[in-house]
């Protein structure tokens, strides 16, 4: 994932983050609620929905490769790579040192 598309989607989860929270703001604020404890969830709606969809983006953006022997746990997880790169580390994780218990 280049650089202009990830800072995008950054940006763009603060702002799907930023229109949640607010939405939440309005609908609780026609219960009445005070001023401090509308702020308060307001700004705790918009920590925990910009956390999720930025741990979305980091998955999306993420490439894992496996050892293919049976059993074997060995992983290799990397982000932001080229093809080129993605091959060696692939090559790498299928010839790791296998460990036997």
């Amino acid at each position: 994932m280049n650089t202009t598309r990830h800072r995008a989607l950054a940006v763009g989860a603060v702002v799907v983050s930023g229109v949640l929270a607010v939405a939440i703001g309005v609908r609780l604020s026609a219960y009445g609620v005070p001023l401090a404890l509308l702020l308060a969830c307001c700004l705790s709606c918009l920590a925990t929905f910009s956390s999720v969809l930025f741990r979305v983006i980091a998955a999306l953006s993420t490439t894992t490769h496996r050892c293919t022997r049976p059993g074997c746990d060995f992983r290799v997880s990397l982000a932001h790579m080229d093809a080129a790169e993605s091959r060696k580390w692939q090559e790498i994780a299928a010839q790791h040192p296998h460990r036997t218990l």
